[in-house]
């Protein structure tokens, strides 16, 4: 019964992806959007950075995760995992802000796409121009 009691909750974004990171007691398990965390990212390196926040303050084992991520890509959808999961170990330990403030995981990458314009290729990109 304890295990569903959140610690504490962080919201995490990062390009088009927002993540909700719910942090509870437990043994290290990493459940996202219903699946595991390896068969939801596949790909190795992106479960190593939703992880770091975790292997920078030695809480690998200490805490069960459950995320929820919404829009983006992969690699966005990792980000805004790391960045939730660095929110919610600082909320709930106050003690850990300097760690992870230090590794850079706390800030919010605000780069995204930007928006095409009307009478345009692209963002930026032109038509081609005739002269006749």
């Amino acid at each position: 019964m304890s295990s569903n009691v959140n610690l504490a909750i962080g919201v995490g974004r990062r390009k088009t992806a927002v993540a909700r990171v719910y942090l509870r007691n437990g043994s290290g398990k990493v459940r996202v959007n219903g699946k595991d965390i390896q068969e939801y990212f596949p790909v190795k390196e992106h479960v190593a950075m939703v992880m770091q926040p975790l292997q920078v303050v030695d809480a690998m084992n200490k805490f069960d995760l459950v995320v929820t991520i919404r829009g983006g890509g992969v690699s966005g959808q990792a980000g805004a995992c790391r960045h939730g999961l660095a929110r919610a170990l600082v909320l709930h330990d106050e003690s850990n802000h300097a760690t992870i403030k230090a590794n850079g995981f706390l800030t919010r990458d605000s780069r995204m796409v930007e928006r095409k314009k009307y009478g345009q290729r692209g963002a930026r990109r032109k038509f081609q121009f005739s002269k006749r």
